[in-house]
């Protein structure tokens, strides 16, 4: 993504881009399955590190964060 892309006045659909990145890093990134230390979740990368946690769940693999990620199944956390 690039920087005109982040700079863009336009509303943000926080279904594709992380809320709380937004909203306590004041960063507009694409929501992504990450791998932690307690399993898969959604969530987002600024400058190739972790940014946000967006999803309340934790998954087991990465094709079902990426199954919950395609059908819009998780659920957004709403504060770090």
């Amino acid at each position: 993504m690039n920087a005109a892309t982040k700079t863009t006045s336009a509303p943000l659909d926080f279904r594709c881009y992380g809320y709380l990145a937004y909203v306590y890093c004041k960063q507009r990134e694409e929501v992504q399955v990450l791998k932690s230390n307690a399993g898969f979740y959604i969530g987002t990368l600024s400058e190739g590190l972790p940014c946000s946690r967006e999803s309340n769940e934790y998954y087991a693999s990465e094709e079902a964060a990426v199954q919950a990620l395609c059908d819009d199944t998780w659920t957004q956390k709403v504060a770090p």
